[in-house]
Protein backbone atom coordinates (compact mmCIF):
# COMPACT_ATOMS: atom_id res chain seq x y z
CA UNK A 1 0.00 0.00 0.00
CA UNK A 2 2.99 1.87 -0.22
CA UNK A 3 1.77 4.20 -3.46
CA UNK A 4 -1.18 4.77 -1.84
CA UNK A 5 -1.75 7.42 0.84
CA UNK A 6 -4.36 6.67 4.02
CA UNK A 7 -6.17 8.61 6.46
CA UNK A 8 -7.88 7.17 9.33
CA UNK A 9 -10.38 8.91 11.43
CA UNK A 10 -11.40 7.06 14.59
CA UNK A 11 -14.87 7.70 16.37
CA UNK A 12 -13.77 7.49 20.22
CA UNK A 13 -16.02 10.33 21.97
CA UNK A 14 -17.85 7.96 23.44
CA UNK A 15 -18.52 8.33 27.23
CA UNK A 16 -18.94 5.05 28.49
CA UNK A 17 -22.47 5.78 30.42
CA UNK A 18 -23.38 2.16 30.35
CA UNK A 19 -20.05 1.01 32.20
CA UNK A 20 -21.34 3.20 35.17
CA UNK A 21 -18.29 4.76 34.54
CA UNK A 22 -16.12 8.42 34.53
CA UNK A 23 -13.60 7.29 32.45
CA UNK A 24 -13.69 7.41 28.48
CA UNK A 25 -15.43 4.64 27.14
CA UNK A 26 -12.20 4.06 24.74
CA UNK A 27 -9.62 4.19 27.40
CA UNK A 28 -10.79 0.99 29.24
CA UNK A 29 -8.50 -1.49 29.14
CA UNK A 30 -8.72 -4.82 27.64
CA UNK A 31 -4.77 -6.78 27.48
CA UNK A 32 -3.75 -4.23 29.68
CA UNK A 33 -3.87 -1.78 26.65
CA UNK A 34 -6.74 1.05 26.29
CA UNK A 35 -9.18 -0.48 23.77
CA UNK A 36 -8.23 2.83 21.38
CA UNK A 37 -4.61 2.02 21.71
CA UNK A 38 -5.43 -1.53 20.08
CA UNK A 39 -6.94 0.43 17.19
CA UNK A 40 -4.25 3.14 16.62
CA UNK A 41 -1.76 -0.19 16.56
CA UNK A 42 -3.73 -2.27 14.10
CA UNK A 43 -3.79 1.29 11.70
CA UNK A 44 0.10 1.63 12.26
CA UNK A 45 0.19 -2.05 10.82
CA UNK A 46 -2.25 -1.28 8.75
CA UNK A 47 -0.37 1.38 7.01
CA UNK A 48 -2.12 4.45 7.77
CA UNK A 49 -0.40 7.32 6.84
CA UNK A 50 -2.61 9.79 9.00
CA UNK A 51 -4.76 9.33 11.99
CA UNK A 52 -7.51 11.64 13.41
CA UNK A 53 -8.90 10.85 16.32
CA UNK A 54 -12.21 12.00 17.10
CA UNK A 55 -13.26 12.76 21.45
CA UNK A 56 -15.51 14.30 23.16
CA UNK A 57 -15.07 18.01 25.08
CA UNK A 58 -13.61 17.42 28.75
CA UNK A 59 -11.27 14.68 27.55
CA UNK A 60 -7.85 15.40 28.52
CA UNK A 61 -7.31 11.87 29.71
CA UNK A 62 -8.01 10.51 25.85
CA UNK A 63 -5.94 13.06 24.22
CA UNK A 64 -2.81 12.69 26.49
CA UNK A 65 -3.06 8.92 25.53
CA UNK A 66 -3.61 9.74 21.95
CA UNK A 67 -0.22 11.67 21.88
CA UNK A 68 1.62 8.75 23.73
CA UNK A 69 0.97 5.68 21.31
CA UNK A 70 0.84 7.67 18.79
CA UNK A 71 2.41 11.17 18.83
CA UNK A 72 1.81 12.27 14.86
CA UNK A 73 -2.24 11.56 15.39
CA UNK A 74 -4.38 14.70 15.77
CA UNK A 75 -7.32 15.14 18.11
CA UNK A 76 -10.34 16.65 17.07
CA UNK A 77 -13.45 17.39 19.41
CA UNK A 78 -16.96 16.48 18.31
CA UNK A 79 -18.72 19.07 20.77
CA UNK A 80 -22.10 17.70 20.06
CA UNK A 81 -23.08 14.45 19.78
CA UNK A 82 -25.28 13.82 17.06
CA UNK A 83 -24.61 10.39 15.12
CA UNK A 84 -21.41 8.84 13.09
CA UNK A 85 -21.15 10.84 9.80
CA UNK A 86 -21.69 14.01 12.16
CA UNK A 87 -18.28 12.72 14.34
CA UNK A 88 -16.39 11.89 11.35
CA UNK A 89 -16.80 15.59 10.18
CA UNK A 90 -15.47 17.02 12.90
CA UNK A 91 -12.04 15.70 11.40
CA UNK A 92 -13.08 17.89 8.25
CA UNK A 93 -9.86 19.45 8.85
CA UNK A 94 -7.94 16.24 8.07
CA UNK A 95 -10.59 15.53 5.29
CA UNK A 96 -9.41 18.31 3.33
CA UNK A 97 -5.91 17.03 2.65
CA UNK A 98 -5.40 14.70 0.27
CA UNK A 99 -5.69 10.78 0.70
CA UNK A 100 -6.44 8.48 -1.73
CA UNK A 101 -7.96 5.57 1.47
CA UNK A 102 -10.10 7.14 3.80
CA UNK A 103 -11.01 4.88 7.02
CA UNK A 104 -13.53 5.16 9.12
CA UNK A 105 -12.99 3.18 12.62
CA UNK A 106 -14.39 3.18 15.95
CA UNK A 107 -12.41 3.07 18.83
CA UNK A 108 -14.56 0.70 21.24
CA UNK A 109 -13.80 -2.32 18.60
CA UNK A 110 -10.22 -3.19 20.12
CA UNK A 111 -10.25 -6.32 18.14
CA UNK A 112 -9.73 -5.79 14.74
CA UNK A 113 -6.73 -6.60 12.90
CA UNK A 114 -4.51 -4.78 10.57
CA UNK A 115 -5.56 -7.86 8.13
CA UNK A 116 -9.19 -6.78 8.10
CA UNK A 117 -7.76 -2.93 7.67
CA UNK A 118 -6.32 -4.11 4.46
CA UNK A 119 -9.06 -5.74 3.39
CA UNK A 120 -11.11 -2.69 3.36
CA UNK A 121 -7.95 -0.91 1.73
CA UNK A 122 -7.28 -3.36 -0.80
CA UNK A 123 -10.97 -3.22 -1.90
CA UNK A 124 -10.80 0.59 -2.32
CA UNK A 125 -7.32 -0.10 -4.14
CA UNK A 126 -9.52 -2.57 -6.51
CA UNK A 127 -11.79 0.22 -7.31
CA UNK A 128 -14.16 0.41 -4.81
CA UNK A 129 -15.44 4.33 -3.89
CA UNK A 130 -16.82 3.46 -0.61
CA UNK A 131 -16.37 -0.04 1.66
CA UNK A 132 -17.87 -1.71 4.67
CA UNK A 133 -16.81 -4.04 6.60
CA UNK A 134 -19.21 -6.72 7.53
CA UNK A 135 -19.38 -10.05 9.48
CA UNK A 136 -21.40 -13.42 9.31
CA UNK A 137 -23.28 -13.81 12.54
CA UNK A 138 -25.61 -16.72 14.16
CA UNK A 139 -27.64 -14.54 15.03
CA UNK A 140 -28.09 -11.37 13.17
CA UNK A 141 -31.15 -9.45 15.86
CA UNK A 142 -29.69 -5.85 16.26
CA UNK A 143 -27.48 -5.67 13.59
CA UNK A 144 -27.92 -3.55 10.26
CA UNK A 145 -28.03 -6.36 7.08
CA UNK A 146 -25.64 -5.97 4.70
CA UNK A 147 -28.15 -6.11 1.76
CA UNK A 148 -25.61 -7.40 -1.81
CA UNK A 149 -26.10 -8.12 -4.86
CA UNK A 150 -23.23 -9.11 -7.95
CA UNK A 151 -20.68 -8.29 -5.49
CA UNK A 152 -22.39 -4.45 -5.12
CA UNK A 153 -23.42 -3.35 -1.59
CA UNK A 154 -27.21 -1.97 -2.38
CA UNK A 155 -28.14 -0.62 1.35
CA UNK A 156 -27.76 -1.08 4.64
CA UNK A 157 -31.10 -2.13 6.34
CA UNK A 158 -31.48 -1.27 10.34
CA UNK A 159 -33.45 -4.26 11.66
CA UNK A 160 -36.36 -2.18 13.05
CA UNK A 161 -36.95 -0.85 9.18
CA UNK A 162 -36.32 -4.72 7.51
CA UNK A 163 -38.88 -6.91 5.53
CA UNK A 164 -38.86 -10.56 6.87
CA UNK A 165 -37.30 -11.59 4.14
CA UNK A 166 -34.71 -9.11 5.12
CA UNK A 167 -33.71 -10.07 8.57
CA UNK A 168 -33.02 -13.41 7.15
CA UNK A 169 -30.27 -12.33 6.03
CA UNK A 170 -27.07 -13.00 8.03
CA UNK A 171 -24.35 -10.52 6.64
CA UNK A 172 -24.11 -7.94 9.19
CA UNK A 173 -22.83 -4.04 9.40
CA UNK A 174 -19.64 -4.18 11.88
CA UNK A 175 -20.03 -0.41 11.39
CA UNK A 176 -16.05 0.27 9.69
CA UNK A 177 -15.81 2.16 6.68
CA UNK A 178 -13.70 3.15 4.01
CA UNK A 179 -14.02 6.03 1.06
CA UNK A 180 -12.15 6.81 -1.85
CA UNK A 181 -10.33 9.63 -0.83
CA UNK A 182 -11.91 11.74 -3.72
CA UNK A 183 -15.57 11.59 -2.68
CA UNK A 184 -15.14 11.30 1.46
CA UNK A 185 -15.71 14.74 1.96
CA UNK A 186 -18.46 15.29 -0.14
CA UNK A 187 -20.76 12.17 0.49
CA UNK A 188 -20.16 12.74 4.28
CA UNK A 189 -21.08 16.50 3.74
CA UNK A 190 -24.55 15.01 1.85
CA UNK A 191 -26.11 12.68 4.53
CA UNK A 192 -28.85 14.59 6.42
CA UNK A 193 -30.54 14.23 9.53
CA UNK A 194 -33.75 13.31 8.26
CA UNK A 195 -34.68 10.34 11.00
CA UNK A 196 -36.25 10.05 14.34
CA UNK A 197 -33.61 11.37 16.31
CA UNK A 198 -32.20 13.93 14.01
CA UNK A 199 -28.59 12.23 13.79
CA UNK A 200 -26.21 12.29 10.95
CA UNK A 201 -25.75 8.36 10.22
CA UNK A 202 -22.61 7.41 8.40
CA UNK A 203 -24.19 4.44 7.20
CA UNK A 204 -26.25 7.02 4.79
CA UNK A 205 -23.54 7.14 2.70
CA UNK A 206 -24.24 3.91 1.14
CA UNK A 207 -27.34 4.79 -0.25
CA UNK A 208 -25.82 8.27 -1.61
CA UNK A 209 -23.21 6.95 -3.16
CA UNK A 210 -25.34 4.22 -4.84
CA UNK A 211 -27.70 7.10 -6.31
CA UNK A 212 -24.19 8.65 -7.60
CA UNK A 213 -23.61 5.78 -9.51
CA UNK A 214 -20.27 5.07 -8.00
CA UNK A 215 -19.31 1.53 -7.12
CA UNK A 216 -20.34 0.36 -3.61
CA UNK A 217 -18.82 -3.22 -2.01
CA UNK A 218 -18.60 -5.12 1.29
CA UNK A 219 -15.75 -7.03 2.83
CA UNK A 220 -15.89 -9.88 5.22
CA UNK A 221 -14.32 -9.63 8.87
CA UNK A 222 -14.83 -11.67 11.46
CA UNK A 223 -17.51 -11.45 14.06
CA UNK A 224 -15.24 -11.67 17.17
CA UNK A 225 -13.05 -8.96 15.66
CA UNK A 226 -15.61 -6.29 14.94
CA UNK A 227 -17.59 -6.49 18.45
CA UNK A 228 -18.13 -3.52 20.11
CA UNK A 229 -17.97 -2.54 23.43
CA UNK A 230 -20.58 -0.88 25.52
CA UNK A 231 -21.33 -2.11 29.09
CA UNK A 232 -18.38 -4.14 31.42
CA UNK A 233 -19.63 -7.61 30.59
CA UNK A 234 -19.06 -7.03 27.01
CA UNK A 235 -15.93 -5.44 27.95
CA UNK A 236 -14.98 -8.96 30.00
CA UNK A 237 -16.08 -10.63 26.74
CA UNK A 238 -13.83 -9.34 24.98
CA UNK A 239 -10.91 -9.61 27.22
CA UNK A 240 -11.61 -13.30 27.00
CA UNK A 241 -11.74 -13.05 23.07
CA UNK A 242 -8.00 -11.03 23.26
CA UNK A 243 -6.55 -13.53 25.83
CA UNK A 244 -7.86 -16.45 23.53
CA UNK A 245 -5.95 -14.84 20.83
CA UNK A 246 -2.88 -14.60 22.42
CA UNK A 247 -3.03 -17.94 23.80
CA UNK A 248 -3.31 -19.61 20.02
CA UNK A 249 -0.70 -17.55 18.62
CA UNK A 250 1.40 -17.87 21.69
CA UNK A 251 1.10 -22.13 20.74
CA UNK A 252 1.02 -21.62 17.20
CA UNK A 253 4.64 -19.80 17.30
CA UNK A 254 5.69 -22.62 19.41
CA UNK A 255 5.10 -21.93 22.76
CA UNK A 256 3.78 -24.75 25.45
CA UNK A 257 1.05 -23.54 27.77
CA UNK A 258 0.08 -26.89 30.51
CA UNK A 259 -3.45 -25.02 30.74
CA UNK A 260 -3.92 -22.22 28.08
CA UNK A 261 -7.16 -21.23 29.73
CA UNK A 262 -5.34 -20.10 32.82
CA UNK A 263 -2.72 -17.94 31.42
CA UNK A 264 -3.25 -14.13 30.94
CA UNK A 265 -1.51 -11.76 28.98
CA UNK A 266 -1.04 -8.59 27.93
CA UNK A 267 -0.66 -6.63 24.38
CA UNK A 268 2.77 -6.47 24.09
CA UNK A 269 3.65 -9.84 25.53
CA UNK A 270 6.90 -11.49 23.71
CA UNK A 271 7.27 -15.32 24.08
CA UNK A 272 9.33 -16.89 21.54
CA UNK A 273 9.86 -20.58 20.33
CA UNK A 274 10.22 -23.12 23.19
CA UNK A 275 9.17 -21.43 26.02
CA UNK A 276 7.04 -23.38 28.30
CA UNK A 277 4.60 -21.63 30.51
CA UNK A 278 2.86 -23.98 33.70
CA UNK A 279 -0.56 -23.48 34.84
CA UNK A 280 -2.05 -19.89 36.64
CA UNK A 281 0.56 -17.79 34.96
CA UNK A 282 -0.10 -13.86 34.45
CA UNK A 283 2.25 -11.89 31.78
CA UNK A 284 1.48 -8.36 32.42
CA UNK A 285 3.00 -5.31 30.44
CA UNK A 286 6.21 -5.00 29.14
CA UNK A 287 7.53 -9.14 29.18
CA UNK A 288 9.74 -10.71 26.88
CA UNK A 289 10.97 -14.61 27.27
CA UNK A 290 13.11 -16.50 25.29
CA UNK A 291 13.41 -19.34 24.02
CA UNK A 292 14.20 -22.03 26.36
CA UNK A 293 13.00 -20.31 29.54
CA UNK A 294 10.61 -22.27 31.77
CA UNK A 295 7.61 -20.09 33.69
CA UNK A 296 6.71 -22.46 36.35
CA UNK A 297 2.75 -22.20 38.13
CA UNK A 298 1.76 -18.81 39.74
CA UNK A 299 4.15 -16.39 38.73
CA UNK A 300 3.39 -12.84 38.22
CA UNK A 301 5.69 -11.31 35.55
CA UNK A 302 5.78 -7.29 34.77
CA UNK A 303 8.18 -5.51 32.74
CA UNK A 304 10.52 -7.64 32.33
CA UNK A 305 13.13 -9.56 30.25
CA UNK A 306 13.96 -13.49 30.44
CA UNK A 307 16.54 -15.03 28.84
CA UNK A 308 17.04 -18.36 27.78
CA UNK A 309 17.14 -21.35 29.89
CA UNK A 310 15.55 -19.44 32.76
CA UNK A 311 13.50 -20.51 35.19
CA UNK A 312 10.78 -18.68 36.99
CA UNK A 313 8.88 -19.68 39.70
CA UNK A 314 6.45 -21.65 40.82
CA UNK A 315 4.66 -18.47 42.76
CA UNK A 316 7.24 -16.00 42.04
CA UNK A 317 7.17 -12.30 41.27
CA UNK A 318 9.05 -10.59 38.52
CA UNK A 319 8.38 -6.71 38.79
CA UNK A 320 9.46 -3.74 36.35
CA UNK A 321 13.06 -3.63 35.62
CA UNK A 322 13.86 -7.31 36.20
CA UNK A 323 16.43 -8.80 33.53
CA UNK A 324 17.15 -12.11 34.28
CA UNK A 325 20.75 -13.57 32.31
CA UNK A 326 21.12 -17.07 30.42
CA UNK A 327 20.32 -19.92 33.25
CA UNK A 328 19.27 -17.32 35.87
CA UNK A 329 16.81 -19.07 38.44
CA UNK A 330 13.76 -17.07 40.38
CA UNK A 331 12.13 -19.99 42.32
CA UNK A 332 9.32 -19.70 44.85
CA UNK A 333 8.09 -16.88 47.07
CA UNK A 334 10.84 -14.76 45.58
CA UNK A 335 10.27 -11.00 44.46
CA UNK A 336 12.11 -9.03 42.17
CA UNK A 337 12.16 -5.76 40.99
CA UNK A 338 14.74 -3.16 38.75
CA UNK A 339 17.68 -6.09 39.18
CA UNK A 340 19.76 -8.04 37.35
CA UNK A 341 20.42 -11.25 37.21
CA UNK A 342 23.95 -12.42 35.66
CA UNK A 343 24.01 -15.82 34.15
CA UNK A 344 23.68 -18.86 36.10
CA UNK A 345 22.19 -16.86 39.46
CA UNK A 346 19.97 -18.21 41.60
CA UNK A 347 17.52 -17.20 44.02
CA UNK A 348 15.51 -20.02 44.72
CA UNK A 349 13.43 -19.83 47.87
CA UNK A 350 12.02 -16.90 49.85
CA UNK A 351 13.65 -13.96 48.94
CA UNK A 352 13.34 -9.78 47.54
CA UNK A 353 15.83 -8.58 45.62
CA UNK A 354 14.84 -5.15 44.69
CA UNK A 355 17.69 -2.46 43.18
CA UNK A 356 20.45 -4.69 42.90
CA UNK A 357 23.00 -6.56 40.61
CA UNK A 358 23.29 -9.93 41.15
CA UNK A 359 26.67 -11.55 39.71
CA UNK A 360 26.40 -14.32 37.53
CA UNK A 361 26.80 -18.11 39.13
CA UNK A 362 25.78 -16.37 42.66
CA UNK A 363 23.38 -17.84 44.96
CA UNK A 364 21.07 -15.99 47.39
CA UNK A 365 20.08 -18.28 50.36
CA UNK A 366 16.46 -18.34 51.29
CA UNK A 367 15.27 -15.56 53.42
CA UNK A 368 17.53 -12.77 52.13
CA UNK A 369 15.89 -9.40 51.77
CA UNK A 370 18.41 -6.07 49.80
CA UNK A 371 17.21 -3.72 52.43
CA UNK A 372 16.79 -0.95 49.25
CA UNK A 373 14.82 1.95 50.43
CA UNK A 374 15.02 4.29 53.37
CA UNK A 375 11.79 6.18 53.30
CA UNK A 376 13.49 9.02 51.03
CA UNK A 377 15.45 7.63 48.38
CA UNK A 378 15.84 3.88 47.06
CA UNK A 379 19.46 2.76 46.84
CA UNK A 380 21.28 -0.37 45.64
CA UNK A 381 23.09 -3.42 46.07
CA UNK A 382 26.31 -4.88 44.06
CA UNK A 383 26.51 -8.57 44.22
CA UNK A 384 29.87 -9.89 42.23
CA UNK A 385 30.32 -12.67 40.74
CA UNK A 386 30.36 -16.40 42.17
CA UNK A 387 28.98 -14.93 45.21
CA UNK A 388 27.61 -17.01 48.25
CA UNK A 389 24.53 -14.89 50.21
CA UNK A 390 23.42 -17.15 53.28
CA UNK A 391 19.79 -17.70 54.53
CA UNK A 392 18.13 -15.14 56.02
CA UNK A 393 20.58 -12.34 55.57
CA UNK A 394 20.12 -8.88 55.59
CA UNK A 395 22.02 -6.79 52.72
CA UNK A 396 21.45 -2.81 53.77
CA UNK A 397 22.07 -0.95 50.64
CA UNK A 398 24.18 0.95 49.38
CA UNK A 399 26.60 -2.05 49.57
CA UNK A 400 28.88 -4.31 47.51
CA UNK A 401 29.92 -7.61 48.10
CA UNK A 402 32.85 -8.07 46.36
CA UNK A 403 33.42 -10.99 43.63
CA UNK A 404 33.46 -14.25 45.72
CA UNK A 405 32.10 -13.09 48.68
CA UNK A 406 30.78 -14.99 51.19
CA UNK A 407 28.04 -13.85 53.58
CA UNK A 408 27.08 -16.20 56.51
CA UNK A 409 23.58 -17.11 57.25
CA UNK A 410 21.73 -14.36 59.28
CA UNK A 411 23.63 -11.53 59.24
CA UNK A 412 22.76 -8.10 58.70
CA UNK A 413 25.41 -6.08 56.15
CA UNK A 414 26.11 -2.87 56.35
CA UNK A 415 29.66 -2.69 54.76
CA UNK A 416 30.71 -3.47 51.48
CA UNK A 417 32.77 -6.64 52.08
CA UNK A 418 35.59 -7.56 49.74
CA UNK A 419 36.02 -10.07 47.29
CA UNK A 420 37.12 -13.78 48.45
CA UNK A 421 36.31 -11.87 52.04
CA UNK A 422 33.45 -13.99 54.34
CA UNK A 423 31.10 -11.92 56.65
CA UNK A 424 29.55 -12.05 59.70
CA UNK A 425 26.67 -10.07 60.88
CA UNK A 426 25.05 -11.21 63.60
CA UNK A 427 25.26 -11.06 67.31
CA UNK A 428 27.76 -13.96 68.94
CA UNK A 429 25.44 -16.65 70.41
CA UNK A 430 25.44 -17.25 74.39
CA UNK A 431 24.52 -20.23 75.83
CA UNK A 432 22.85 -20.91 79.22
CA UNK A 433 22.84 -24.07 80.54
CA UNK A 434 19.54 -25.01 82.20
CA UNK A 435 18.07 -21.81 81.21
CA UNK A 436 15.26 -23.34 79.12
CA UNK A 437 14.14 -25.47 81.64
CA UNK A 438 13.44 -23.04 84.28
CA UNK A 439 11.65 -20.24 81.85
CA UNK A 440 9.03 -23.22 80.89
CA UNK A 441 8.40 -23.57 84.68
CA UNK A 442 8.37 -19.98 85.24
CA UNK A 443 6.00 -19.41 82.30
CA UNK A 444 3.93 -22.18 82.93
CA UNK A 445 3.40 -20.90 86.96
CA UNK A 446 2.10 -17.56 85.40
CA UNK A 447 -0.19 -19.00 82.88
CA UNK A 448 -1.51 -21.26 85.56
CA UNK A 449 -2.08 -18.08 87.97
CA UNK A 450 -4.32 -16.42 85.65
CA UNK A 451 -6.34 -19.09 84.42
CA UNK A 452 -7.41 -19.69 88.33
CA UNK A 453 -7.98 -15.86 88.75
CA UNK A 454 -10.26 -15.31 85.70
CA UNK A 455 -12.19 -18.21 87.41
Amino acid sequence: MSDRTCLSIVLAAGLGTRMKSDLPKVLHEVGGLAMVGHVLKALDSAGSDRVSVVTGPDMPALSDLVAKLMPSALCHVQTERLGTAHAALAAREALHRHADDVLVLFGDTPLVTAETVLKVRNALREGSDLVVLGFETENPFGYGRLLTENGNLLAIREEKDASDEERMVTFCNSGIMGFSGKHALSLMEEIGNGNVKGEYYLTDAVEIANRRGLKVSAVSGSEVETQGINTRAQLASCEQDFQNRMRRAAMDEGCTLLAPQTVFFSHDTQLEQGVTVEQNVVFARGVRVASGATIRAFSHLEGADVASGCIVGPYARLRPGTILKQGSKIGNFVETKNVTFGAGAKANHLSYIGDANVGSTSNIGAGTITCNYDGFLKHRTEIGVGSFVGSNSTLVAPVVLGEGAFVSAGSVITEDVPSDAMAFGRARQDIKSGRAKSLRERLKAEKDGKVKSST
